[in-house]
């Protein structure tokens, strides 16, 4: 059953800032440019599925939370599903036909999910071999068209153990039926509520769905605006969301 709230889990979300240089470093996982941190140590991780805008400050400033946040440590991999060919700011929000139709190419292409989804567990996979085996638990964070791959992902068979997604793009209800780990929703103003609350619906395990109604589809990956302080504050609150849920479930 969907319900609102924290798990009991304390987390401290260090300051946030607009200008932000990440503490980790990139390594590479299978030819893909991959974000690194947290401590080496930890046999927790976290695979963290960015938007389309890749690895901006605003997501690589979000891994480092999750790496270095609470009593459990993550460490946290964000690898570039696209190849150094992210998806430019400006076509955002689709409102013309030209930034439709740049969209279009680059999600029937580059940001193909049912691609993007394959590699996932092959990601898992390398990462654990590199890490020669030391990482017992994995969960999976998405954000907007990460959230759409972490669906497609994490039913039978899955690499993950728990999953969160913020403010979903392509909500398919349908999807919901065959997720098999603990599932944690952060929608937005801008996702269609319907969609929402029949995916959650669906969910078969446990879950939360935390709604965010003053927030822009982004507010927590690369189109959070953090000078503002509402945005600042709703990206601290829905980064403590996700440790909470990771930590209650791992």
């Amino acid at each position: 059953m969907a319900q609102h709230g924290h798990s009991a889990a304390c987390c401290t979300i260090p300051p946030v800032s607009h200008e932000y240089t990440g503490k980790g470093k990139y390594i590479d996982v299978l030819g893909m440019n991959t974000y690194s941190t947290g401590p080496s140590t930890s046999d927790s991780a976290i695979l963290f599925v960015f938007d389309i805008f890749g690895h901006k400050p605003q997501s690589i400033q979000g891994a480092d939370i999750l790496a270095s946040s609470g009593s459990t440590k993550f460490q946290v991999f964000v690898p570039d599903l696209f190849n150094g060919k992210p998806a430019d700011l400006s076509w955002y929000p689709p409102d013309n036909k030209e930034k439709e139709e740049k969209l279009g190419q680059f999600f029937s292409t580059t940001a193909n999910p049912a691609d993007a989804a394959k590699k996932l567990p092959q990601i898992v996979a390398e990462i654990n071999k590199q890490t020669g085996g030391t990482i017992k638990n994995w969960a999976v964070v998405g954000f907007c068209w990460g959230g759409k791959i972490v669906s497609l992902t994490t039913g039978k068979d899955t690499p993950f153990k728990v999953a969160a997604v913020a403010h979903p793009a392509m909500v398919d209800p349908k999807e919901a039926e065959a997720i098999t780990v603990p599932f944690a929703l952060l929608p937005s103003k801008d996702e269609p509520k319907d969609d929402v609350e029949a995916f959650a619906k669906n969910l078969k395990v446990d879950h939360i769905v935390e709604y965010y109604p003053d927030q822009i589809h982004g507010f927590m990956g690369a189109r959070a605006d953090l000078k503002d302080e509402n945005v600042k504050k709703n990206y601290q609150k829905g980064y403590e969301t996700v440790l909470n849920w990771f930590h209650k479930h791992l």
